[in-house]
């Protein structure tokens, strides 16, 4: 960062008094920086033992696999934010439930809140971000052409919760890949 968002003038790295990381501060409005994870919400949609996968046209990972997921914009919650994520990738009409996935990506700075979600009925299409849609049964997933680490976790905890007749918040803390 170069300049303030706030008054434009030169910003510099410092340290504050109570605070013990190095933040951007505007050398003459003194307004600090902070920055922080960004936030992806998705939901987790399902129709009794299949999900429904949206095949990327966009990058990263063009052309692989993903649960329907976006970052959080200003002015929504997570949930709705899955939800829009969800019309807009995959055009579904869902019944939104529980918080089901936390998974925190420190070495990128974000955080990911998946949902479980119903599929209200059997239609969906490709949205602007989306290839194609499908539902997949457990042994049709395309596991090797998942796009993201997440997805794979949060596709593993669904089948395994589903075998043991309910629904389990999970977190995770992925590493640095290397």
């Amino acid at each position: 960062m170069q300049f303030c968002s706030s008054c434009g003038h030169n910003v510099e790295l410092k340290k504050m008094d109570s605070d013990i990381h190095l933040r951007y501060v505007c050398i003459r409005c003194e307004t600090v920086h902070y920055q922080n994870p960004k936030l992806v919400c998705g939901c987790l949609v399902y129709q009794e033992d299949k999900i429904l996968l949206c095949r990327r046209a966009i990058e990263p990972r063009h052309g692989l696999w993903t649960l329907p997921a976006g970052f959080m914009e200003n002015g929504e919650s997570t949930r709705q934010g899955a939800e829009r994520e969800t019309f807009e990738e995959a055009c579904a009409t869902i019944t939104t439930k529980e918080l089901f996935v936390i998974a925190n990506l420190t070495h990128i700075s974000q955080v990911y809140m998946l949902y479980l979600a119903e599929l209200g009925d059997a239609t969906f299409s490709p949205g602007v971000e989306s290839l194609e849609v499908q539902l997949f049964a457990e042994d049709e997933i395309p596991w090797e052409q998942l796009a993201f680490h997440t997805v794979d976790f949060a596709i593993k905890r669904f089948y395994e919760d589903r075998k043991k007749g309910y629904f389990s918040q999970h977190e995770i803390d992925f590493p640095q890949p290397g």
